[in-house]
């Protein structure tokens, strides 16, 4: 994982999602993208979003310093406790940061004072584990076996960058070729958009490990959050206790909220 200092945004050098320097993308093997027929919502005029639809939060600038202010979105309980033990420990070092909870494939965006910008269903790793293979970002695709295929639970120093192609991503772990970016269909076998649009999370694991996102909420919540500096990802775990992964979790979560 890439650990720059708070403030500071790096320009790494190209690099695949997920195989070595020379490797084809992780998640499909040209730019080219469909975009994502399900439109943001403002949830301050609308009822609570279902699964499948992104929702985009209205600006606010109320602090919440021990507590994230989801207004009307409902996570799971394990994203909230995330996020508020998040605040209280201010692990996040005052940055905008985002909860990637894969049982549910959601993800959540905050900012700094832990306000819900915005949140959307996601496509995660096939592979259900909660780690990488050390030396899975230096392989090409061709050498990841299916089990490998994992998106690793853990806290992350994530990057604005660009891929082979040039397209913008976000790097959450950069040594891992793990990134964030825009949902790619390709290959249309994989109906990687009606995955995102399906109301069951069964269908969401597809990528090689790349958390892939829908186009407009990529450009709209996503890059606008890595806009002039780094932001924190935190990635919940499916198979380890939560608190095996987050140091500061145990202590923290069992708070009342």
């Amino acid at each position: 994982m890439a650990i720059v200092p708070d403030g500071v945004l790096l320009t790494r050098h190209v690099k695949s999602c997920a195989g070595g320097l020379t490797g084809v993308m992780v998640c499909a093997a040209t730019l080219a993208m469909a975009a994502l027929q399900v439109a943001c919502i403002d949830i301050s005029t609308h009822p609570p979003a279902a699964r499948n639809s992104p929702v985009r939060q209205p600006n606010s600038s109320i602090a919440h310093q021990s507590r994230a202010a989801f207004g009307l979105t409902q996570p799971s309980s394990e994203v909230r406790q995330l996020a508020n033990a998040i605040l209280l420990s201010s692990d996040h070092a005052g940055q905008a940061f985002i909860i990637v909870d894969k049982r549910d494939a959601m993800v959540f965006v905050f900012t700094a004072n832990g306000i819900l910008r915005g949140a959307s269903p996601v496509l995660l790793g096939s592979a259900r584990g909660d780690d990488s293979v050390p030396d899975i970002g230096l392989r090409p695709l061709s050498q990841v076996r299916p089990e490998e295929r994992t998106t690793p639970a853990g806290r992350f120093v994530a990057e604005r960058g660009t891929n082979t192609t040039g397209e913008d991503i976000v790097w959450v772990d950069y040594d891992a070729a793990v990134s964030m970016h825009r949902v790619r269909t390709t290959n249309l076998k994989e109906r990687r958009l009606e995955r995102l649009a399906s109301s069951t999370t069964d269908d969401n694991r597809i990528s090689y490990g790349c958390i892939n996102v829908p186009v407009d909420f990529f450009d709209s919540i996503v890059a606008p959050t890595f806009a002039s500096t780094t932001a924190m990802v935190y990635v919940l775990p499916e198979v380890k206790p939560v608190q095996h992964v987050f140091s500061f979790y145990p202590f923290l979560a069992n708070q009342t909220y």
